[in-house]
């Protein structure tokens, strides 16, 4: 499912009168029977309500009036559950493959000392930097510094032992 990208973004804060709107909307959500709230769906969303639960259904339409307000996810955001989408129904990408989830966010500086020299390296979007050469993963990182294979992610506690 494809996001779309015509929604206009309000900013929370900016807009007073928007502020209030949203706010009594979300507020009401709580006095309304399960009927109303699935009515509420249907116009928000276009179809019926999945379920009936009570509880589902104010958080999904609490979400949906937000973001009908202030806009939805970012275009990185929206990129990554396409990316998800895609990789779910079993379309491929080519290059466009999703980050590592064990990465650590960019920027992070990871320090690991081996044979009595600490080594630095730094997250970058698009790989790993250390002394300053790009690398594409984590273990060819550690290969340069050991000089044997290694897991990346376990070399530099990133992985927990198996059976710890």
């Amino acid at each position: 499912m494809k996001h779309d990208k015509r929604m206009m973004a309000q900013v929370p804060g900016k807009n007073a009168e928007v502020d209030r709107t949203v706010l009594a909307r979300l507020t009401a959500l709580k006095a309304k029977s399960v009927k109303e709230l699935k009515a509420d769906w249907q116009t928000l969303f276009g179809g019926a309500a999945p379920n009936n639960s009570r509880a589902f259904l104010e958080l999904r339409i609490g979400h949906r009036i937000q973001e009908l307000a202030y806009g939805g996810p970012d275009r990185d955001t929206r990129r990554m559950l396409d990316l998800l989408a895609d990789e779910i129904e079993g379309i491929g990408r080519g290059k466009n493959q999703i980050v590592d989830p064990r990465n650590p966010v960019v920027g992070t500086r990871l320090v690991r000392e081996w044979n009595g020299t600490e080594h630095t390296v730094t997250v970058m979007n698009d790989g790993f930097e250390w002394q300053g050469r790009r690398f594409r993963s984590l273990s060819a990182v550690a290969r340069e510094i050991t000089g044997t294979r290694w897991n990346g992610y376990r070399f530099f506690g990133l992985r927990e032992r198996e059976g710890a």
